[in-house]
């Protein structure tokens, strides 16, 4: 009998300290999760939980002063402290990765196909006509119209969802086993999300990839993850099987964020935005972060801030009240 595979990224303890003028921000705190050959898996929670600056640590792209601890494991060996030189041979060739903004993480005065063409020059040693006509192969793959001709264009000749395509064509011209997605649809009309993320399933398919998709949108995640960590104040507070959590999240965090969505349904009820604001990284409070905004706050909730642990059915949470909260239909008087 065999057993389960092996994780393609795990991740245990990740740590992010950025130090500012009014004291060090701990950005990241104690993050654990693995990711499954072929899966893809949603890190979810509100502008500044952490997701952005956690994608950034797994690739070590963060710079001192700022430091990271813990441990990527990656291929039987540890991503945190390996050398400049070996990572460069795993950042895109092995893993890639998707920037949130393309206009920004696009060089403004190289072709598309000249930043194309770099990465296959870096990671696959291609060159001259076969580096050209792989270039223009991605950008046909991507979905891309006229593909070698738009090879000449800059990224401000691309509309943002071209220039969105243009990035993934980047990330995946080494064909990567992993892949980061940096919130890949931000910013663009629902129709180019859409196809944006049928290309990125398309593509995991086609390419047997994993990927982790980072994002604030509970319904690119219900449309394209097979699992969910959702983050709130640098660290995770529950994981769960994509349907399993819209069906009964487990902390009172998770139900808030599914309360906020609009309910298109026969029903329809008024929004329940969650209150207050999250907490200052430089200052955590000793308790449960979310306790400040929580509905289901008790004395339990404070004095300690309550690990993640697994729970009865298979997922993991961190409140201590997640066998009790209702379901995100129910709604109180």
């Amino acid at each position: 009998m065999t057993g389960s595979p092996s994780p393609v990224l795990s991740v245990r303890n990740l740590n992010v300290h950025i130090p500012t003028p009014r004291g060090e921000l701990h950005a990241v705190r104690g993050v654990d999760f693995d990711l499954q050959p072929g899966e893809v898996l949603g890190l979810v929670g509100e502008s500044g939980s952490g997701k952005s600056v956690t994608l950034r640590a797994l690739l070590q792209l963060h710079r001192k002063p700022i430091r990271v601890t813990g441990a990527v494991q990656y291929d039987r060996q540890d991503l945190i402290g390996l050398s400049e030189s070996r990572l460069r041979t795993i950042r895109g060739a092995q893993i890639g990765m998707i920037f949130q903004e393309p206009m920004t993480a696009l060089n403004p005065v190289l072709t598309i196909g000249e930043q194309i063409r770099e990465n296959l020059h870096e990671h696959r040693g291609l060159r001259g006509r076969p580096a050209e006509d792989r270039a223009a192969e991605l950008l046909d793959l991507v979905g891309i119209p006229s593909a070698r001709t738009r090879l000449k264009d800059y990224p401000h000749q691309f509309s943002g969802g071209m220039r969105q395509r243009a990035m993934i064509a980047i990330a995946l011209a080494a064909e990567p086993r992993v892949l980061l997605a940096d919130e890949p649809t931000t910013a663009l009309d629902v129709t180019i999300q859409d196809q944006i993320l049928r290309l990125l399933l398309r593509l995991r398919k086609q390419l047997g990839m994993s990927i982790i998709l980072v994002t604030h949108d509970l319904g690119v995640v219900a449309q394209t993850c097979d699992r969910v960590a959702v983050m709130y104040a640098g660290r995770l507070v529950e994981t769960a099987g994509v349907t399993d959590l819209f069906r009964q999240p487990r902390h009172a965090y998770t139900l808030g964020l599914m309360r906020s969505l609009p309910d298109i349904g026969a029903h329809r009820r008024p929004l329940q935005p969650i209150p207050g604001s999250p907490p200052d990284l430089r200052d955590i409070p000793q308790a449960c972060a979310f306790s400040p905004r929580c509905a289901y706050s008790t004395q339990a909730c404070l004095g300690a801030e309550p690990p993640l642990v697994p729970i009865d059915d298979g997922r993991a949470s961190a409140c201590v009240h997640h066998a009790e909260l209702p379901g995100v239909a129910e709604v109180t008087a």
